[in-house]
């Protein structure tokens, strides 16, 4: 997750090659991320004398492209949503196609995965901006801008198999994973077994899964992903020529160490098992850690990871796979994963209750991450019930009470002003008052502000302090406290102007978090609506929209596009 002097662009095959053969590896593992599904990067590792630990370039190839996966699902009868996948890619045949298929519908890069460049589209008005916006997403994640259009199969459950074949003409399926809970195509929480799936559906979607794969002569690992609808019917959606990031709760399941499983097939072993021989046992949820703010259109968030605490290790009910540790600087280059979380148990029901623990034992604290709200998350009936399809939890968040629940408590202000009314030898300082207790006046990243008597902590809270910040841990979230500077009569005006006590001032837009401004959308003296786009930012490989927060005209921009941009930079401001 940082950016250090030696770091290496994972995204840069000829500089990752270079890396292995300079390490002398004797063989490769992609991962699940970044160059994992790049044909021309497996042809690299293989051309350099290096043993490839994945499926042949030539399946990547052909199943990495969602057009080609599609029309060769199609060719073997395995359903397929209504769409347009041809080599046309002009602006006026898209909107034709989408004309005809209708909507909802979904925009996505022919190539790459893990909801990067989708676009769901309910308006075909829209559809132009969405289209512009997706070619661009896709060009910087994966270096290929093709779309693919599909009609949106709504209420339907995300539903995949996970395959494994050998060089011997062996292949498996090891049952499946329930990826409903997503937001903006991206996958929150994950579990083995479904909740909607039985036996019979389970060998019928391995079916298909295994049909697919040795039509393209496939090895090693992958998943195939499906929709599926409450009655049963399921519609191909790609195949994942890796190894996914929720492998972790087919491994608690089945037994199998996949990533070993990998490893044998590539030095040419056979398989070992047939598909007799596999068998889901007990149940197992996933969550994934992200460094994102939730509460806050879940935008991306950076920072020093100033302590860090994940559930026991004595605990044999719980997995942590981590890409962090503390002192870690996250940065904004990188996707915002930091660790996935998963619990195992008997049963699905003690799997959940496994899971809520290790997530209320997790401590982050110095980078704002999504841990709040995977606490609420697990804890919902529709997630508890088993009930969730991929547009539940666009729906459910954030609950109408969530401000309420999100007021800072008193007892965490206390523990900032403890943490920061340092005594000294300074007799002024420590919030130190003639005729008076000790009191500091504090600021919250919330941007609320406060005199705080200065006590005895409450040691309610996880605290540390950083240089001139404290960062206390509240219900999950990480807040960020700071001494705020002296009132002052420009400071009380823009306060005033700002909770709307002035009445027609200018409203302040301000970056939500660090970037690379792609698209300025409004020029100085547009007028504007409220909620009209401003500026388009690419954080983490993703774009989000900066909207403006008021009607009126813009009276200022402050940036240009290609300018990067640090949170909390003034952007523009617009008149009413």
């Amino acid at each position: 997750m940082t950016d250090g002097p030696d770091a290496i662009d994972l995204l840069d095959i000829h500089a990752v090659v270079a890396a292995a053969r300079q390490a002398e590896a004797d063989a490769l593992h992609p991962g699940f991320g970044f160059l994992a599904e790049n044909a021309e990067f497996a042809d690299a590792v293989i051309e350099a004398g290096i043993l490839w630990i994945g499926p042949p370039p030539r399946a990547i190839r052909t199943m990495g492209d969602k057009a080609a996966a599609r029309h060769l699902a199609a060719s073997i009868g395995i359903p397929v949503a209504a769409g347009y996948d041809a080599e046309d890619q002009t602006d006026a045949t898209l909107l034709a196609a989408a004309r005809e298929i209708g909507v909802p519908l979904l925009v996505k890069p022919a190539a790459g995965g893990g909801g990067k460049g989708m676009r769901t589209v309910f308006d075909l008005d829209r559809l132009p901006g969405e289209v512009e916006s997706a070619r661009r997403e896709a060009r910087s994640s994966f270096g290929d801008d093709r779309l693919i259009l599909e009609h949106l199969v709504e209420g339907a459950r995300h539903v995949e198999i996970q395959v494994l074949f050998d060089g011997h003409g062996n292949g498996v399926h090891l049952g499946e994973r329930d990826c409903s809970t997503q937001r903006r195509h991206q996958k929150v929480l994950e579990e083995s077994p479904s909740p909607a799936v039985d036996t019979a559906l389970r060998d019928r979607m391995g079916s298909a899964a295994l049909a697919l794969g040795r039509a393209v002569g496939y090895t090693n690992a992958g998943t195939c992903e499906f929709l599926l609808d409450d009655r049963g019917a399921f519609t191909f959606l790609e195949m994942n020529t890796r190894l996914q990031v929720e492998h972790p709760v087919t491994e608690l399941v089945t037994g199998r160490d996949l990533v070993a499983d990998q490893i044998r097939v590539a030095a040419g072993e056979p398989l070992g098992f047939a598909q007799a021989d596999v068998s889901i046992d007990g149940h197992a949820i996933e969550v994934r850690l992200y460094a994102e703010d939730a509460e806050a259109g879940f935008l991306p968030a950076t920072g020093r990871i100033e302590r860090l605490r994940w559930p026991g290790a004595e605990r044999g009910d719980v997995r942590v796979d981590a890409g962090v540790d503390e002192g870690d600087e996250v940065g904004a280059r990188f996707d915002p994963m930091l660790a996935k979380i998963v619990a195992r148990g008997v049963d699905r029901a003690d799997a959940l209750n496994r899971l809520t623990r290790a997530l209320d034992d997790t401590v982050v604290l110095g980078v704002t991450t999504n841990l709040r709200f995977l606490r609420w998350l697990v804890r919902q009936p529709v997630v508890r019930d088993g009930q969730v399809r991929t547009d539940t939890l666009g729906r459910i968040w954030p609950p109408d009470d969530w401000a309420a629940r999100a007021v800072i408590p008193d007892d965490a202000w206390a523990d900032a002003a403890a943490e920061l009314a340092v005594d000294g030898d300074d007799p002024w300082s420590g919030g130190w008052r003639l005729n008076g207790p000790r009191s500091v006046r504090l600021t919250a990243d919330d941007g609320t502000t406060r005199t705080v008597t200065v006590g005895a902590p409450s040691n309610a809270f996880e605290a540390v302090r950083s240089g001139d910040r404290a960062f206390i841990d509240v219900a999950g979230r990480s807040i960020e406290f700071r001494v705020a500077p002296a009132p002052d009569v420009d400071r009380a005006a823009l306060s005033a102007g700002a909770s709307g006590l002035s009445g027609s001032g200018p409203s302040s837009v301000s970056a939500p978090m660090p970037g690379r401004v792609v698209i300025v959308h409004a020029r100085p003296g547009a007028i504007v609506d409220a909620g009209d786009p401003l500026l388009t930012i690419e954080a983490m490989k993703m774009e989000h929209v900066v909207a403006s927060p008021v009607a009126g005209r813009v009276a200022d921009l402050r940036v240009s596009q290609g300018d990067q941009v640090e949170r909390g930079q003034l952007l523009a401001t617009v008149e009413p």
